[in-house]
């Protein structure tokens, strides 16, 4: 697949040690959580380059076949949720091609981090689990993971102990906590360190949340 996401990016303002991919929601764009790196305080952040790509826009059959950025289909909104898990994988190998182009400036692929939001989570993790090289870590927020079941044959021993920081609202209506708590079990069960965070809000962020990602940040990249 050819490399055409474009991105949104904050350039590191001092030596380039560290990557953030940072991936949207459905319907959002790259400048979503843009606002929220000064808020993050990382200790490194102005050795950190921030990059927050575009998925792909296309047709989304839960909201009547309407085109907007999405980095996969979703069929049906259920529990279980039924989604293009195709679309899944081509979005995966466009991240991974991101996470190449930094390793190609001389970034450590253990100073690379992967977060995602929502169908962005998805993605941070579904990429992250599988990459070759031993990453920094994932932050994954409100979100579930359709191809977990795919992990028992796809799992990359390089990343068997990546940190992961999940994070999920109590009261979220559109990715029920339930299939988080699932996905949260099921990756404890495979001895990935997890980070399991719940807070009262709905389908969004917050400002412990936004204080408690950078707190994980910091720990991994130092």
């Amino acid at each position: 697949m050819p490399f055409d996401l474009s991105t949104v990016e904050i350039a590191p303002r001092s030596h380039h040690r560290y990557s953030v991919i940072w991936m949207h929601g459905l319907g959002a764009n790259g400048h979503d959580f843009e606002a929220i790196v000064p808020e993050l305080h990382l200790v490194e952040q102005s050795a950190t380059h921030f990059i927050f790509p575009n998925a792909p826009i296309q047709p989304v059959t839960i909201n009547g076949g309407m085109a907007m950025n999405s980095w996969y289909d979703i069929l049906e909104m259920t529990l279980q949720r039924k989604v293009d898990v195709a679309g899944i994988y081509q979005s995966s190998a466009q991240i991974t091609k991101l996470i190449d182009r930094e390793i190609a400036k001389g970034i450590a692929a253990e100073n690379i981090l992967l977060a995602g939001f929502s169908q962005g989570g998805v993605i941070a993790l579904h990429t992250g689990l599988r990459y070759p090289q031993r990453l920094a870590g994932i932050v994954a927020l409100s979100t579930y993971l359709p191809t977990l079941e795919q992990l028992n044959t796809e799992a990359s021993a390089a990343n068997a102990a990546l940190p992961i920081f999940m994070a999920h609202g109590d009261a979220d209506a559109v990715v029920d906590i339930q299939i988080a708590r699932q996905v949260h079990a099921q990756l404890l069960t495979r001895h990935y360190p997890i980070q399991w965070h719940e807070y009262p809000m709905q389908h969004s962020v917050c400002q412990q949340e936004i204080s408690h990602i950078g707190t994980f940040i910091d720990g991994v990249f130092n």
